[in-house]
């Protein structure tokens, strides 16, 4: 069970430190509608969160 909670306490923190990098060094090329892609990352990874802990637990 520590070990479930240290790999996703990991992958939390890296795709905290990652997304704000890879936002501010993407190409400036033409203007995109990447503001709705980035505004369902953080719910999308919570709810990947509890349904791998669900499986993890039920299965």
């Amino acid at each position: 069970m520590s070990t479930l909670l240290i790999i996703l306490a990991v992958l939390f923190l890296a795709l905290i430190v990652i997304l704000p990098l890879i936002e501010k060094y993407a190409p400036k090329g033409e203007a995109r509608n990447d503001g709705n892609l980035t505004r369902f990352i953080f719910p999308l990874v919570a709810l990947l969160i509890v349904v791998q802990l669900i499986w993890y637990y039920f299965s």
